[in-house]
């Protein structure tokens, strides 16, 4: 399913996997599928953005990135979409904001691997994304013990939900997140940009 706004059935968890995907890899098709398992979820909708206000340079061009995202993540169950370009959103409490007001009655849970709870604190509105939103961390090689130390895993402790709880995560109140250690690819955007792997219109390499 690839529609900018995606049909979701009322009660539904849908979890937000949200980035650049400058190139999209298999570590995101990976993520995703552990992030359904995980975590209870019904659905995931990939959340390809127009751009990443934490990084100084802009990505591919949106049109290249999404479709190299739909070539690489084909499951019955996910949705790969361009919904904040839509939404004229930038960040991520800004795109979480509009799609509870879109979707009233659906349940959303934001994924994250690893390294982005270690440097969550820097985005905007953090706190109201953890008060608001239950939050699915998937862990990946080397960023296990920062992402545990971090001010929000700290600040939050009190609402994790460890373990196999991490199932009821879309159906917890939040604050709620919880963290799973799952085996990862070591793979990423940035290494695959560094081999010359990812060019305008090309899909990267499952």
């Amino acid at each position: 399913m690839t529609s900018s706004f995606p049909h979701a059935a009322r009660g539904q968890v849908i979890g937000l996997l949200g980035g650049s995907f400058d190139p999209p890899h298999a570590g995101h098709v990976h993520i995703t599928r552990e992030a359904l398992k995980r975590f209870g979820l019904d659905r995931v909708w990939w959340l390809v953005s127009p751009a990443n206000p934490l990084k100084p340079h802009g990505p591919a061009p949106l049109a290249d990135r999404l479709q190299a995202a739909r070539a690489i993540m084909q499951h019955p169950r996910v949705a790969v979409t361009d919904i904040e370009a839509h939404l004229g959103t930038r960040y991520t409490a800004q795109t979480l904001d509009a799609l509870r007001a879109r979707y009233p009655h659906v349940h959303f849970v934001w994924l994250m691997g690893a390294d982005n709870l270690a440097q969550f604190h820097h985005w905007q509105d953090w706190r109201g994304i953890m008060e608001t939103t239950p939050v699915g961390v998937l862990a990946r090689p080397g960023d296990r013990i920062s992402a545990r130390m971090s001010p929000a895993a700290k600040l939050y402790d009190f609402a994790r939900l460890k373990g196999r709880r991490g199932l009821l995560l879309g159906r917890h109140g939040a604050p709620a997140w919880s963290f799973q250690n799952v085996p990862m690819r070591a793979v990423s955007s940035s290494a695959i940009r560094a081999r010359g792997e990812w060019a305008s219109g090309v899909t990267p390499p499952r």
